[in-house]
């Protein structure tokens, strides 16, 4: 692929941006050096790897390869029979670690986690437990080796703990004793590897030993004392034994590492291809990217594609079709109005496309694989080469023209910009059609009318433009497809203040010509922006069309469920009246055989054909739906929305859901079913109060009842009394029940201590108009209220 155009398109900040989502060393390079791809087969593997990965970090989480350090070197020198150090050891040690971690992460714990093109990936994993096991067990640190590496090292390093100990009490016995007037300090000190004192320098003669070192003035001599020479030696002996120990220890590690040396480079391998994979699965993820659809026809379908560089809450989606109706398209549009950006997103998403990278675009987008992309993007002009700008475009320009062929890409930016106008527009329209004539999927963008014209005159060219709002002198960013644009130069002078008279001077020095395509410009993007109004109208009126035939499907399932309900009912109902019908038939016929077999008197006969009757009559009347009518005679405004209702003819209860029409029907919710039913039909439910009074007697007791009923609450609340007033209190309001002919009371007391619920039951216990009392239930008060029954 073209170096200068991978520059150009800025795919190095791809790179970079998916090495930052990488963890191990190999695995960074990998997207360091990552680069597009021609072999369609090659291409589908990677996309199909980086949706794999995508789809594991959605279901559970990122993991991190950071443990995958390298180790060919260690693994070529255990191949030669050498030993490793403890640092390479534990480097293999947490490869192996990392390992186990990432098959862990590989398998699939539920039926939702279905086998993909990652599964091999995890399957050559080796963990190699039992070595990762005792690299840990002998080595702590990268400079520590365990005591327990082996009995020899153990044993070595407890004598050389013993004798340390030895020395330290005899030089400390010195120290605090005989010596203590020839030291210059009482401390202990190490010179090389050997134990010493701090002895002034006069007193040299006084303290026997030998001397190891003197400070810098002289006036220190570092004696190693007699006492202590020995017991010096013998530990510089065991220092060695140690270290030789040690060796023979990561001898024995890497004899057994060797025997894994293709695992583990088996593990190294996948890990790094992994950390790779799940980069670009991380990074499809942050960009909110998609897989998108490859072919080799150079058809090119983007679908709301956003620039991945750019803020992705600022920037405006694009829509870019190429190479199936037109295989040239030309952008125009005034400057900072997007054009630049539609090219760059183009060209970077079939870079990152054929790299096996997603883009940040919408589902079933498509995209081309080119043998080669070319761009001739941005200004190269160089004074110390004498290049102007239009000599530095078109060196690039002959540079890639030599080589193009039809699975290239090529993409211009200000074709044919900074020379005279008129020969630069008869230049760029001579090169577009060159390309167009080998059918080579090319955009560039323009400011020239002439190339507007090309584009409108010529088969299988497209213009298109960067809309722009002259109100507020904004782009849109939007890219409009099937119409140029304008470069609206009159409006933006004159949102910023030129002057009129200038501006009608400029509009007159225009030719009739060049008006009547500014005025076909704007026209063509006035329908443009109506016919894309409209077609989101009709897409909504689609999608609201659809929820409203899903609804009734669901509405007509339900009363299709109920409708075979009823019947199975009423089928089972009726084989049960056939079977009675049956049964009574049978019992008849065989009591006739029997009266006229023996001598049975007509009155018993009578009498049985009595029986026999009535029982078929009240059989029919359980079995006949009898039609019921009207108690009372309703008008239509006696009906109202949500009032409760029961069809007469099907013996159901309802509500109102909608007002009486003119013909006088009312539509009926009742339960699922609901059903429009005229008010001839209806009934209206009258719901008594569960408080109203019973109907009295128009006595003086019953004048009294009834104003009492008014007065008197069905509950009676204590909380806070004492037992003597709760009882005092309780005795007169059951007085006041009893008048208004209350029939259930509730006595609120609390929980508490108890002490008040036992007094009101030992009251209630002994009162004789009381005819049962007990605690509420749950939701009712619970142990807090009692219940009272009255006579």
């Amino acid at each position: 692929m073209n170096q200068k155009t991978l520059s150009k398109l800025e795919y190095d900040k791809i790179a970079a941006l998916l090495e930052e989502d990488a963890s191990s060393f190999r695995g960074r390079q990998l997207c360091r050096r990552i680069k597009p791809l021609t072999d369609i087969n090659k291409i589908n593997t990677l996309q199909e790897q980086t949706a794999a990965a995508f789809t594991r970090i959605v279901r559970k989480g990122r993991i991190s390869f950071g443990d995958a350090a390298p180790v060919e070197e260690s693994m070529k020198r255990l191949e030669i029979g050498g030993a490793l150090g403890i640092s390479e050891l534990l480097r293999i040690s947490r490869l192996l670690v990392n390992a186990a971690r990432v098959k862990s992460y590989g398998r699939h714990d539920t039926q939702e986690d279905s086998e993909d093109c990652l599964d091999p990936f995890f399957d050559v994993l080796e963990p190699l437990t039992p070595l990762t096991n005792e690299i840990e067990r002998c080595i702590i640190s990268e400079d520590e080796i365990s005591d327990d590496a082996s009995p020899g090292l153990k044993r070595i390093r407890r004598s050389i703990g013993s004798i340390n100990d030895k020395v330290h009490s005899t030089l400390t016995g010195l120290v605090n004793g005989s010596l203590r007037n020839y030291l210059q300090d009482t401390i202990i000190t190490m010179r090389g590897d050997r134990y010493c004192l701090p002895v002034k320098a006069e007193y040299r003669s006084q303290v026997q030993g030998l001397i190891h070192d003197q400070s810098s003035t002289g006036s220190t001599l570092f004696i190693e004392p007699m006492a202590v020479v020995k017991l010096n030696n013998d530990l510089k002996e065991l220092y060695a034994q140690e270290q030789e120990e040690i060796q023979a220890i990561l001898a024995s590690l890497s004899g057994e590492a060797a025997q894994y040396v293709e695992e583990i480079r088996a593990d190294y391998r996948a890990l790094t291809d992994l950390d790779f994979i799940f980069a670009r699965g991380a990074l499809a993820l942050s960009m909110n990217a998609s897989r998108p659809v490859l072919n080799t026809e150079g058809r090119i379908h983007i679908r709301d594609g956003r620039h991945p560089l750019l803020d992705a809450k600022k920037v405006v989606p694009i829509t870019v079709t190429l190479g199936e109706d037109f295989s040239l398209l030309i952008i125009t549009g005034p400057n900072t109005g997007g054009k630049t950006v539609s090219l760059k997103t183009v060209g970077l998403f079939t870079l990152m496309g054929q790299s096996g990278l997603h883009i940040p675009a919408g589902d079933r987008s498509e995209l081309a694989v080119f043998d080669q992309v070319y761009a001739d993007i941005g200004d190269e002009q160089s004074i110390e080469q004498s290049l102007s700008t239009f000599s530095s475009h078109m060196t690039n320009i002959v540079s890639f023209l030599k080589k193009v062929d039809f699975r290239s890409l090529v993409l211009f930016d200000e074709l044919g910009a900074g020379t005279d106008p008129t020969e630069g527009a008869a230049l760029a329209i001579a090169i577009l059609s060159h390309l167009h004539k080998q059918g080579i999927r090319t955009m560039a963008t323009t400011h020239y009318s002439e190339l507007k014209v090309y584009a409108l005159t010529t088969p299988g060219v497209e213009n298109a433009c960067c809309e722009f709002d002259v109100e507020s002198l904004r782009p849109t960013y939007r890219l409009l497809i099937g119409i140029p644009g304008k470069s609206n130069a009159f409006a933006i002078s004159g949102k910023l203040g030129l002057p009129d008279y200038i501006i009608e001077d400029a509009r007159k020095r225009l030719s009739e010509q060049d008006i009547s395509f500014e005025d076909l410009l704007t026209d063509l993007e006035t329908s443009k922006k109506t016919i894309e109004k409209e077609r989101e109208e009709i897409a909504a009126y689609r999608r609201e069309a659809e929820e409203l035939r899903q609804q009734a499907a669901k509405r007509q399932e339900k009363l299709d469920e109920q409708r075979d309900r009823i019947i199975r009912e009423a089928n089972e109902k009726a084989n049960a009246i056939l079977r009675d019908a049956k049964e009574m038939a049978d019992e008849t016929i065989r009591n006739f055989h029997k009266f006229g077999k023996e001598n049975i008197s007509a009155a018993e006969m009578e009498k049985e054909r009595e029986r026999l009757r009535k029982k078929i009559k009240d059989t029919s009347a359980a079995s006949a739906l009898k039609p019921q009518k009207q108690k009372k005679t309703y008008k239509p405004a006696d009906f109202k929305l949500g009032e409760s209702v029961k069809v007469l003819s099907m013996n159901l209860t309802g509500t109102i859901v909608s007002r009486p029409d003119s013909r006088g029907n009312v539509t009926v919710q009742m339960g699922i079913l609901r059903s429009q039913v005229n008010i001839s039909d209806l009934e209206i439910i009258e719901e008594p109060s569960p408080y109203a009074p019973k109907k009295l007697n128009r006595s003086s007791k019953g004048r009294i009842g009834m104003s009492k009923s008014l007065s008197v609450s069905p509950e009676i609340n204590l909380l806070g009394r004492t037992v003597d007033e709760a009882v005092a209190e309780l005795d007169k309001y059951l007085d006041d029940a009893l008048l208004s002919h209350l029939n259930t009371v509730r006595v609120v007391h609390g929980k508490g201590t108890g002490a008040l619920r036992k007094g009101i039951h030992e009251y209630l216990r002994r009162q004789k108009h009381v005819k049962s009392y007990h605690l509420a239930e749950f939701g009712e008060g619970d142990a807090g209220v009692t219940i009272v029954e009255l006579k």
